[in-house]
């Protein structure tokens, strides 16, 4: 069963988002599954453009005019 760590990032300026994810994702262990919150716009692309860029498998699982829920799957 996979499991999954919640991290809210609503109102969370560009790149601290970014590093924030980047260490969460450091700290889970395999198969483990992070939900991330964050806000649309600047922040939705930077984080997606740099998830495409270090290999990370992730899906919009929840999207609204202000914020995006994305699912990013741990495969190490």
């Amino acid at each position: 069963m996979t499991s999954s760590k919640h991290l809210d990032l609503k109102f969370v300026p560009c790149p601290l988002n970014v590093v924030k994810i980047k260490l969460a994702l450091e700290k889970l262990s395999k198969n483990e599954q992070l939900i991330v919150e964050l806000d649309k716009g600047e922040p939705e692309e930077m984080v997606i453009n740099n998830l495409k860029e270090i290999g990370c498998f992730f899906k919009k699982i929840q999207e609204n005019e202000k914020f995006i829920k994305i699912k990013i799957l741990n495969e190490k």
